[in-house]
């Protein structure tokens, strides 16, 4: 919004021509995003407190993950709506929300928002760790999935390949799979970042890398000189996702400077299945879904440990790990959950760093 309010009086005063760069705009929306988490969300927690709208710890944790997690008991939940309002609101003011894929992003990300968010008021109304069921869950995620694969079918811009990294003009062309393709990454991110967060600030800090990667990613795959020089596929208006990342980044970090631990607001599937979601949208529409595996790893690994744990014991009636996802695991071994929460996130800075160097290496 304010780039057609303030770029067309360039010529009353040059400074208005910084409105044009989106790299300016992307800091702008950072600093937007996270500044009206950092305020508004001190207000939401007293007023969840108020209503006593707050976690319940799952039942099956009973013992010794029980008792570090007891404690968790009602604190406040469903932070994922601050977020994002704050992402929405940061890009609305600093993007382009002309833009379709922008539009994209920001409504897929609502509509696994407001999925999310049924999920939660059905546990803080049932009192209880169970809310919306599996199955509607990926119904929202298969009909987020159809209309985002029916779009970029449909873009003249975009096409059904698949682009491997690390390799020169390796292309697999999936034709209407594509869609199929689409809803594997959706549902995948947003149930691993739902997975994921297990541990005060955990998977909101993983976001914040996975973030400041696909920022970077979006604004080369929407520059033609760049990606040209990088021999990447180049997007037109794909940069305006710059902006909606940085948003994404900002408000992640603003969360997280009250859901570090000990944490005084949880993000809920309201957040979870959002922020999942959202960065599945970007990953698709600028042709870098196969990076998110390298970038999102931890959030790969935490949901490989369920699958793993499941299949072992149904299989072999053992289990692979201690107690999944992987984070419990260590938390089993005796690590404390700062320490846990502190390397996993070292990891993802560094998974964050390999995907982008990964632009470069053909």
């Amino acid at each position: 919004m304010f780039y057609h309010l303030f770029y067309p009086l360039k010529d009353l005063w040059f400074g208005f021509n910084v409105f044009r760069y989106i790299t300016f705009r992307a800091g702008m929306a950072a600093f937007t995003s996270f500044l009206l988490c950092v305020l508004v969300l001190p207000l939401f927690i007293r007023w969840m407190k108020a209503i006593k709208a707050g976690q319940y710890v799952r039942t099956e944790h009973v013992g010794e993950i029980y008792d570090l997690h007891k404690h968790k008991q009602g604190t406040p939940t469903m932070g994922g709506v601050v977020i994002l309002a704050a992402v929405v609101v940061s890009t609305i003011l600093w993007g382009r929300p002309e833009n379709s894929f922008v539009i994209m992003a920001l409504g897929g990300m609502t509509w696994l928002g407001i999925a999310g968010a049924v999920d939660d008021l059905l546990k803080i109304r049932n009192k209880s760790s169970k809310g919306l069921g599996g199955v509607y869950k990926l119904g929202a995620q298969a009909v987020l999935a159809l209309i985002v694969g029916i779009f970029v079918v449909s873009n003249k811009h975009l096409g059904t390949e698949l682009y491997l990294p690390f390799l020169k003009n390796a292309v697999a062309n999936l034709g209407y799979l594509y869609i199929l393709f689409i809803l594997i990454v959706v549902a995948g991110a947003s149930n691993a970042v739902n997975l994921t967060d297990g541990l005060d600030g955990l998977a909101i800090g993983c976001v914040v890398f996975i973030s400041l990667s696909y920022s970077v990613m979006c604004y080369v795959t929407g520059h033609i000189e760049i990606s040209n020089y990088l021999h990447l596929f180049y997007v037109p208006g794909a940069g305006e996702l710059t902006v909606f990342c940085a948003a994404l980044a900002g408000a992640s970090l603003g969360f997280l400077w009250y859901n570090g631990h000990p944490a005084t607001i949880f993000m809920g599937d309201t957040g979870s299945l959002s922020l999942g979601g959202a960065i599945a949208i970007v990953s698709v529409i600028i042709k870098k879904e196969i990076l998110l595996v390298i970038v999102g790893g931890v959030l790969v690994v935490e949901t490989l440990s369920v699958l793993l744990q499941v299949a072992s014991f149904r299989l072999r009636g053992k289990r692979v790990f201690l107690m999944s996802p992987i984070h419990h695991h260590f938390q089993k071994k005796g690590w404390h959950e700062s320490k846990i929460t502190v390397r996993f996130w070292i990891v993802a800075s560094v998974l964050a760093l390999l995907g982008m160097m990964a632009l470069k290496v053909r």
